[in-house]
């Protein structure tokens, strides 16, 4: 797989933020802005930095070597007022701020949004929390976990005879950056026609509950709850997973009612469409469990491969069910190029995915590998006004760390 071109144009070059941000959603904010441009400058405690790193594989940052791609990193002891002091230099100079402190820390720290807007009055502050800025749980604990369980998310995902499941990824932190990344782009577009700068009030709630559907809307006109469904859909059936007969599985999604026709008629059974059972689709649902049986039939005398192969002729929609060896593999993502890989210094290569979206005429670009703590802190104090012998001072006194190079191996086996 091939590596993105790492001198193409950026389109939002020039654009500089401030990241301090800890764990997944501010990386993942971040990181969109980076793929296309931006200069991301991660300011991280210097003797741990930020704890997305010891998320580890074999001893291998991975999460971190993904998510703080086209990044740098200054470490900087934010405890210190000297460090302080440092921040406000780099804020005067940014365009955009990212924290994910617990709701009143930043003003603890005497850097709140009106010491910041003091210093730089178009800044665009972005405060990513579990709950909000405001409201009755904003003193809670934000983490994802607790997010996705009282966003509804759980309490719909799973088997209907097993408890809630919580999501086995940070669901709730990567919805939260995306969002957080579409709106720091928004602050920057009313900063561009001359508006100033202001606050983005981001909790991990609100984004994930704006994508689970109108359950809102249904329950205040119906008085329904949603059910746990496991891989089927509460609106539409036939829509499931199903084993075939090598032990491999196929997505099935038959949603419309031509393509509930198509199906029935590759299953060999013509006359069900006009079955009662399974004429509409509120038959369908309301017959669903004997539904699955005929299908489940039918894809377990088949192979994988085999099942796909008719059901595309036929127009039926379905898929392969992947595993992230066999999406590795797959054709198509290879000629996509949706995973690229990218020179690292302590693995060879990291396999990772591309830059999303694709964009036709100002397409993003990964530029650069994840940075070692404090990489860039002279370079980056330096931009600001700082000379080598200075932060080298700062050092010492332990306001900022400074990666020491690695040294290469030169031995050669014996």
């Amino acid at each position: 797989m091939s590596m993105v071109d790492p001198v193409r144009p950026m389109p939002i070059a020039g654009v500089r933020v401030i990241d301090l941000s800890r764990f997944i959603a501010g990386n993942m904010l971040t990181v969109l802005l980076a793929d296309f441009g931006a200069d991301v400058v991660k300011v991280e405690d210097p003797i741990k930095g930020d704890p997305l790193r010891e998320l580890r594989d074999n001893g291998l940052s991975t999460h971190w070597k993904v998510y703080g791609r086209n990044k740098r990193s200054v470490a900087l002891d934010l405890r210190s007022d000297r460090g302080k002091t440092l921040l406000l230099d780099l804020v005067e100079g940014a365009d955009v701020l990212v924290e994910s402190f617990k709701v009143g820390t930043l003003e603890k720290m005497g850097l709140g949004p009106d010491k910041l807007l003091e210093r730089n009055p178009g800044l665009v502050i972005v405060r990513i929390s579990g709950y909000g800025q405001t409201g009755a749980y904003r003193d809670r604990p934000g983490f994802g976990s607790l997010i996705e369980a009282m966003s509804g998310f759980a309490a719909k995902n799973g088997f209907p005879d097993r408890p809630p499941t919580l999501p086995n990824m940070a669901l709730g932190d990567m919805v939260a950056g995306v969002y957080g990344a579409f709106a720091t782009m928004v602050a920057l577009r009313h900063k561009e026609r001359g508006g100033p700068g202001q606050i983005v009030d981001l909790s991990l709630l609100e984004p994930l509950l704006s994508i689970l559907g109108p359950d809102p809307a249904i329950y205040a006109f119906t008085g329904k709850i949603p059910e746990r469904t496991g891989s089927r859909s509460g609106a539409v059936a036939p829509r499931n997973v199903y084993n075939s007969k090598d032990k491999r599985y196929v997505a099935v999604s038959a949603s419309t009612q031509s393509m509930a026709e198509r199906l029935f008629t590759v299953l060999g059974q013509p006359e069900l469409i006009h079955d009662v059972r399974f004429r509409t689709n509120s038959d369908r649902l309301r017959n669903v469990d004997q539904l699955d049986e005929l299908i489940q039939a039918w894809i377990a005398e088949r192979s994988q491969d085999e099942c796909l192969d008719i059901l595309t002729k036929a127009e039926v929609t379905a898929g392969q069910v992947c595993d992230v060896r066999e999406l590795i593999e797959d054709p198509h993502v290879r000629s996509r190029e949706a995973l690229i890989e990218f020179p690292d210094e302590d693995a060879g290569t990291i396999l990772m995915h591309n830059v999303v979206p694709r964009l036709s005429h100002t397409p993003g670009a990964v530029r650069r590998a994840a940075p070692d703590l404090g990489a860039d802190t002279v370079v980056v104090l330096g931009e600001v006004g700082y000379t080598a012998e200075q932060t080298a001072e700062l050092a010492r006194r332990g306001v900022v760390g400074i990666t020491r190079k690695k040294q290469k191996d030169k031995r050669t086996p014996a």
